[in-house]
């Protein structure tokens, strides 16, 4: 990363446990070479081991990767950074509305067959990618599932965190996979507005659908990550990590970006 992308990033990181007296030794390596080799390992789509020698030894670059996805410091930093972009774009930190849809990608050999399947709909043998963002595009809730999973039956529990861990939302927009009885759910049991978006009869070809094209622009997003243009993860908390490291880059760059003239 750029030394001005360091700058607007740095002061947003978890604050190691040893230097708030909570024990734990200090990092072996600086944490911007540490983000820069999983960084390079989410764009290029390399695997662990063909880490270059530039950065530090592939296993203690995993050993971070894992300490910060266990510790949910992963979570953590994304969720800075999305409110630090939200600030900058003139918005509130916390969202009022948000974007909900999935995307089912193919898996790899080493995804275990337990927790990966086949969607008929879209006829991809693998996983599902569920996520609901904020009206910028910007990730606000992630989970990944067997690619045979509905989308309503991933929405239940995916809406539920979303109340809780943002809690000014009141309408998200969805698109027709999404109606049935868990409309009526999300406005008994969450007080939540679930819109459905939905093409008219007299559409035809391709059309830009309002709001829906937020999340479809994500998803576009996401798969210029190498790493994520498959699944390649054994476990679903991984390849959700993946995901999070992704926008890290891209909010990270946004940030960096010089202002346009006349914004504030």
């Amino acid at each position: 990363m750029t030394d001005a992308e360091w700058a607007a990033i740095r002061p947003l990181l978890p604050v190691p446990a040893w230097l708030q007296g909570r024990g734990g030794q200090p990092e072996g390596y600086c944490h911007r070479q540490l983000l820069d080799a999983i960084r390079y390992l989410v764009a290029g789509g390399i695997s662990w081991r063909a880490m270059p020698a530039d950065f530090p030894a592939w296993n203690r670059v995993y050993a971070f990767f894992r300490r910060w996805r266990e510790h949910g410091l992963i979570t953590e930093f994304h969720d800075r950074l999305r409110g630090r972009v939200r600030e900058r774009e003139g918005r509130e930190a916390e969202p009022t509305a948000g974007v909900i849809d999935a995307q089912s990608v193919r898996a790899a050999a080493t995804v275990p067959a337990a927790s990966r399947g086949y969607d008929g709909g879209k006829k991809v043998p693998g996983r599902k990618r569920h996520i609901v963002t904020d009206t910028l595009g910007l990730l606000l809730v992630v989970a990944v599932t067997a690619a045979n999973i509905g989308d309503r039956d991933a929405a239940t529990g995916l809406l539920q965190r979303l109340r809780r861990l943002h809690r000014d939302i009141t309408l998200v927009w969805a698109d027709g996979g999404y109606t049935g009885d868990l409309v009526d759910r999300c406005r008994d049991e969450l007080a939540l507005a679930l819109e459905i978006v939905k093409r008219t009869d007299d559409m035809k070809g391709f059309v830009v659908l309002p709001r829906r094209w937020v999340a479809e622009r994500t998803f576009a997003w996401l798969m210029n990550s190498r790493r994520l243009a498959r699944d390649y993860e054994s476990l679903p908390a991984s390849s959700e990590a993946m995901i999070r490291w992704s926008m890290i880059t891209r909010m990270g760059r946004r940030l960096a970006r010089p202002r346009a003239a006349g914004r504030h």
